[in-house]
């Protein structure tokens, strides 16, 4: 039995080795095996610990007095599914009558001591059916985003969230976005990693990078146009505007509303017009807001009115147009003037990574959740591209975007800066970088002729 011994002794160091250096191997190699049976087997009683059972009916108790049998017991929620994951396990329950969603959502906590879980959220995915998600380790420690995304048009992949789960940027469902962070916090790298996955969509991507186009200009190749200085900032915007309302001309035009038109072919978007006149879609990211909203003398307070007109009109009427904004900044407040406060309530999507003060996450979520609003001050300084993301339905998660580097970035854009469209009203604006030298090709040694 020594050699049994010895093998077993063997298998419990690998796991331990396994769980300690890489988690993600120990979790598909002994985890999800042990975390299922430990789910299946102490679910009716850390249930009832819970307080997520609920008492017998009365048809029950009755029929137990008219047998002469014990009393039933009180039932937990019925299990409908239980699936495994890359990152965890996903249970999905359905509630007894007289139970709520919100009774589940309040134990997550408890849940997750109870089953020896890292995490776990729950969501009504219908009247009556609830999901929890379980985590089976730290996955925002070490970001590895999943070989398969459900890519689409106007749909990337740019985060993962922390119950294992992809985050996607829908520009189609939120079409203008906030993003805030402190210096250091990891809010270039979520930018940069944005601009290399749309580099493969058919957008066309506009930049305004007032930071002397520091973090912008080395992905110009894929920039239909660039401005690295208010001034020319309010020309591109200017030119946005204008094109706006070409858009919207050309949507009006191809409506033909007429009484044997059915409602669904009835064009009040470029998503509604035919594939051969649908104008491209244009994602402006802003790298440095305040950058535009201070100014020093009466001129630059003209242009900086002026400016934030611009962007405020292209976030209340730019989605049909298909423009859509990505505003960052290290603060958003009301300190930059007037204007700013109602550009963020266009802003759907939120994104906060670590602030320095509570009142720059209230900026992202005060006006949201003030769940967010605590999560978002408690993210370490040791963790960069830590974030909080929500919407303006209260919902909110922590997210973490893969380390993308500049040189990745600037890759991703240069194969793909075929996909660089024209757009005539921003042509005075598009960068003019030389050619791309072609890869040296190895010399290739021929042996000499013979006779």
């Amino acid at each position: 039995m020594s050699w049994l011994t010895a093998l077993l002794l063997l298998v419990v160091v690998a796991a331990g080795l396994l769980r300690w250096q890489r988690p993600a191997w120990y979790w598909l190699t002994f985890g999800v095996t042990f975390a299922a049976l430990r789910v299946l087997v102490r679910y009716t009683s850390v249930m009832d610990a819970c307080g997520l059972t609920v008492p017998p009916s009365r048809w029950r108790l009755h029929l137990a007095r008219a047998t002469h049998r014990p009393a039933p017991e009180s039932r937990p929620p019925q299990i409908l599914r239980l699936r495994p994951t890359r990152t965890g396990l996903v249970l999905r329950i359905k509630l007894r009558p007289g139970q709520d969603a919100f009774d589940v959502a309040a134990a997550t906590d408890r849940l997750r001591h109870s089953f020896a879980m890292y995490g776990v959220t729950s969501r009504e995915l219908r009247s009556g059916i609830v999901e929890l998600r379980m985590t089976g380790y730290d996955v925002l420690k070490r970001v590895q985003m999943p070989v398969k995304v459900d890519r689409a048009p106007m749909r990337v992949p740019v985060a993962l969230r922390e119950d294992g789960a992809v985050h996607y940027r829908d520009y189609r469902q939120m079409p203008h976005a906030l993003t805030l962070g402190a210096t250091m916090s990891g809010k270039s790298v979520y930018q940069r990693n944005l601009v290399a996955e749309l580099a493969a969509q058919d957008v066309a991507l506009v930049g305004i990078d007032c930071k002397q186009g520091v973090e912008l200009f080395p992905l110009a190749r894929r920039f239909s146009a660039l401005a690295d200085n208010p001034d020319t900032a309010a020309e591109v915007l200017d030119a946005l505007v204008a094109r706006m309302e070409g858009v919207y001309q050309l949507i009006r035009a191809e409506q033909r509303i007429t009484s044997d038109v059915p409602d669904a072919e009835i064009a009040a978007g470029i998503w509604d017009l035919p594939a051969h006149l649908r104008p491209t879609p244009i994602v402006v990211l802003v790298d440095e807001v305040a950058e535009l909203a201070l100014f020093a003398s009466k001129e630059e307070e003209k242009r900086r009115d002026r400016i934030i007109t611009s962007l405020v009109r292209l976030a209340q009427l730019g989605r049909a147009a298909g423009i859509h904004l990505e505003i960052c900044g290290q603060r958003f407040g009301s300190e930059l003037g007037k204007g700013i406060t109602m550009l963020r309530a266009q802003l759907t999507d939120r994104t906060a990574h670590r602030v320095n003060d509570e009142t720059s996450a209230n900026m992202a979520f005060g006006d949201i959740s003030p769940d967010a609003v605590l999560a978002a001050i408690q993210i370490p300084t040791d963790a960069p591209g830590l974030a909080v993301t929500g919407d303006s339905t209260g919902g909110w998660a922590r997210i973490r975007a893969p380390h993308t580097t500049l040189r990745q970035a600037v890759n991703a854009c240069n194969r793909h800066a075929d996909r660089t469209p024209d757009v005539p009203e921003l042509a005075a604006f598009r960068p003019v970088l030389p050619h791309l030298a072609p890869a040296p090709t190895p010399a290739v040694e021929t042996a000499p002729a013979t006779a």
